[in-house]
């Protein structure tokens, strides 16, 4: 919030922003429990943990995060698929669909490596999910000559940056909406990535500037 009043033009201190919304009854949303969604008793291939916890890059494309989860809509539930740029924090793909397979993880990989083309020896880290060790998702990283790198099992704090952004996305869109079908979501979700997440939300880690903002300045 003080990032935002002073890219406004406003002065005033952390201290007095505090104040005034607590006087306010104003509250941060809250984060609600993660929900494990990944089915790791399969007997595809598991790759090793390359990523080691270091979310740190010294640019674009040098480390991609993915993974899956849920959101509840009047006609069931709705699975979204994200690949988010570790150096920025930007989603780079991403895809929905009534079902938790396969083709919905693709469809994201896909879409992130037409927008981004990244160059061999990028490291793609991901659970242990069988649609991340599936034959079709990982022929296709091999082919673009990624590094396949997994968390450890049960581990969700090896991909967490991407868990920050499910949660993010919750708390500010989900939680907060009443969707009463699985378009109404998809158009929601669209919206809260391309058009506020990656080109205007603020992040701490990124010198309070938005994702885009943050490539463009690199």
């Amino acid at each position: 919030m003080h990032a935002e009043l002073k890219a406004a033009g406003l002065s005033c201190g952390r201290h007095r922003i505090a104040r005034l919304t607590r006087d306010n009854g104003l509250k941060a949303l809250m984060k609600r429990r993660y929900r494990k969604t990944t089915d790791s008793a399969h007997g595809g291939p598991v790759a090793p943990n390359l990523l080691d916890q270091d979310f740190s890059a010294e640019g674009p494309n040098q480390k991609w995060g993915v993974d899956i989860s849920y959101i509840w809509t009047a006609e069931g539930w709705l699975y979204l698929a994200v690949v988010i740029d570790l150096y920025s924090r930007r989603v780079v793909g991403w895809a929905v669909s009534d079902r938790m397979k396969k083709d919905l993880a693709i469809t994201a990989l896909r879409r992130a490596i037409v927008t981004r083309r990244p160059k061999p020896g990028l490291i793609h880290h991901s659970d242990r999910g069988s649609q991340y060790c599936s034959d079709e998702y990982q022929k296709i990283l091999k082919t673009h000559g990624m590094e396949i790198s997994m968390s450890g099992k049960g581990n969700c704090y090896d991909n967490s940056m991407v868990e920050t952004f499910f949660k993010t996305l919750k708390s500010e869109l989900i939680w907060r909406t009443v969707f009463l079908s699985r378009w109404q979501a998809e158009r929601a979700i669209g919206t809260f990535i391309d058009g506020f997440y990656n080109p205007t939300r603020r992040h701490s880690a990124l010198g309070y500037k938005s994702p885009i903002l943050f490539e463009a300045a690199a």
